[in-house]
């Protein structure tokens, strides 16, 4: 996995000379830098089975972190990046190209309207998101997307005790990185039958 980590952390330092694709220093990169855009991603993988092709979407995929490193750890998955930024997007094109990764797909445009889409709505088994403002909209697009069971992976800097969304529970919250601290909090989607 070093090869195509190391060739996308380039294309990421290339390209965000031009457009803001992270905030993260990637010229002097830190310690942070690094967990955050690769170590976060590879530590998440554990939590997605990798010998079952799955239909996974990532919200908001900017700079292509936490989504790319996970590819590239899941390959068999079959992933669509939702970016609402035309060049956001073309960078996301751009990487999956060079890279050569195979099922991959850059959607542009809010996910909230991809998820009304036929051909997403209840079709995914997986939904990752970070740096997405966490609300009521969020969750509804991903319990459109998400088949009974799917899966949402939110990427978190504080672990939150907050209750479970509407039509979700949640799995677990498991730790990234120690400092500075991160989480990844697992939903599985659930429907309920109105009695």
């Amino acid at each position: 996995m070093l090869e195509p980590l190391e060739a996308y952390f380039q294309l990421l330092t290339h390209w965000n000379a031009r457009i803001n694709l992270t905030a993260l220093p990637l010229d002097a990169p830190t310690d942070e830098t690094f967990d955050r855009l690769l170590v976060e991603p590879l530590a998440a993988a554990k939590q997605i089975p990798s010998d079952a092709p799955s239909t996974w979407f990532d919200l908001g995929s900017g700079g292509g972190s936490p989504a790319i490193p996970l590819k590239i750890a899941r390959p068999s998955l079959k992933l669509t990046m939702v970016e609402s930024k035309e060049r956001k997007g073309a960078f996301l094109r751009e990487v999956i190209r060079a890279l050569g990764l195979l099922d991959t797909s850059v959607e542009n445009g809010r996910f909230e309207a991809v998820a009304e889409k036929s051909t997403v709505a209840s079709n995914v088994d997986f939904v990752t998101v970070r740096a997405v403002r966490t609300d009521n909209q969020l969750f509804a697009s991903a319990a459109r997307m998400l088949k009974n069971g799917g899966q949402l992976l939110m990427f978190r800097p504080a672990h939150s005790p907050s209750p479970d969304p509407a039509g979700f529970e949640r799995v677990a919250t498991l730790p990234l990185i120690d400092v500075p601290p991160s989480f990844l909090t697992v939903y599985r989607r659930v429907f309920h039958v109105e009695q």
